[in-house]
């Protein structure tokens, strides 16, 4: 399954495209539709070894740089590019419903805006 992997992602490398079934292996059951891969399986085979092995040294930079043979600043600089991939994640936290709303009673913001956050939140 790996070896798979690996070459699905070799081919469509930094190309868009989208999964159009997914099956169901232990029941067989088939779900037809577009699909969009999550960011971090649109990463290349390295940089997913190289994130899984992050986990799995509880973000030790020091036991990266031993365990790949590669300085404190390459560990750095690579989890750096594969952060630039990875935008999906969310570094300020979403606004409570209750501070758009005291916004929206202040007058700060209008009702189009809070529903506009209120939506985005959700």
């Amino acid at each position: 399954m790996a070896t798979e992997w690996s070459k699905l992602t070799e081919l469509t490398r930094d190309k868009e495209f989208m999964i159009e079934s997914v099956r169901l292996s232990d029941s067989g059951i088939t779900i037809h539709g577009d699909f969009e891969l999550p960011p971090l399986a649109r990463l290349c085979v390295e940089d997913q070894v190289f994130v899984a092995a992050f986990v799995r040294c509880h973000g030790s930079l020091k036991e990266m740089e031993s365990l790949f043979g590669i300085s404190y600043p390459t560990v750095k600089s690579r989890l750096n590019r594969i952060a630039d991939k990875l935008d999906f994640a969310q570094i300020k936290p979403f606004e409570e419903e209750s501070e758009i709303i005291a916004s929206l009673e202040k007058g700060e913001i209008t009702v189009k805006e809070a529903v506009h956050k209120l939506r985005k939140s959700s």
